[in-house]
């Protein structure tokens, strides 16, 4: 019988699916094209001789034989990343930087994945005003950078545009003839400017009762009942309500988020395409 071999390519395109649940979000994690990760996923399951994969329309899901190769798949490639890791000395070092309205509840999940992309990545994490870390990263003091669209520029990949609401706890009532109470991050903010920028077009009033130093901050703020913010859904305890069609506030544009990169080869550029494929799926819901 003739040898058998596994393409590790193929088996990491596996992987990829089913962290992801998706093709198209698989192929975006290794930077290609959605019909180059089902060939690959064709050619595993021949030589395997086994369906790995169930498609159905509106998802995908592992076969049961695929749910139990996914065990070995991602042991196999641990197996090749700690082989590959015994001539390097160091570890490579991965500094990003995240907004504080980029990175949500689900940055944990997120970083899991890059980790298990490349585990022998040294990843440095640093939350900050999208200004900020432009700002360090035009210095080289960060290799990558996970924005929303800054006043000064646009010229990073767009990943991402989300949507923004008016958001405060159930209950909540803005009180006739007042100023409407909002919580903010501390300056500078690129959200908080323009929601203010918005409410001095519409001609409403309105009073900061609230600077946080974080979107977590704000959100708390605003489900202990001080006033209102303009969050993304995915930022906000779960309860808290869209205001604005009920106050009449001005409607908030779906922002952009935009990725800047100076990693463009090695598996670093590995490990940020799993990042980015991963966002865009967590943003879509």
């Amino acid at each position: 019988m003739a040898e058998r071999t596994l393409d590790l390519d193929a088996v990491r395109a596996f992987v990829r699916i089913a962290d992801l649940g998706s093709f198209t979000r698989a192929a975006e994690a290794l930077r290609t094209t959605q019909a180059a990760v089902s060939l690959k996923l064709k050619r595993l399951e021949e030589r395997l001789g086994a369906r790995l994969v169930e498609r159905t329309p509106r998802h995908v899901e592992l076969s049961g034989q695929g749910a139990a190769f996914l065990v070995h798949a991602r042991a196999l490639l641990e197996a090749h990343e700690r082989a590959l890791s015994v001539a390097v000395s160091a570890r490579q070092r991965l500094a990003i930087g995240i907004s504080d309205h980029v990175a949500g509840p689900e940055l944990p999940a997120l970083i899991a994945r890059m980790n298990s992309q490349n585990p022998q990545l040294l990843i440095e994490i640093r939350i900050g005003s999208s200004g900020d870390l432009l700002h360090d990263f035009d210095r080289r003091e960060l290799d990558t950078v996970l924005v929303r669209q800054h006043v000064d520029r646009s010229d990073g990949e767009m990943i991402a545009e989300e949507k923004f609401g008016w958001f405060a706890v159930p209950g909540w009532e803005h009180r006739a003839g007042e100023p409407l109470p909002l919580a903010t991050m501390a300056a500078p903010c690129g959200v908080r400017a323009m929601a203010e920028e918005l409410l001095d077009d519409a001609g409403i009033p309105w009073t900061e009762v609230f600077v946080g130093g974080g979107v977590m901050a704000v959100a708390a703020a605003v489900m202990a009942g001080l006033g209102v913010a303009a969050l993304s859904p995915r930022m906000v305890p779960f309860g808290a309500l869209d205001v604005g069609p009920k106050l009449g506030l001005p409607e908030l544009p779906r922002l952009p988020v935009l990725l800047y990169s100076r990693v463009k080869d090695g598996r670093g550029r590995d490990a940020l395409g799993a990042l980015a494929a991963a966002f865009r799926g967590a943003v879509r819901g």
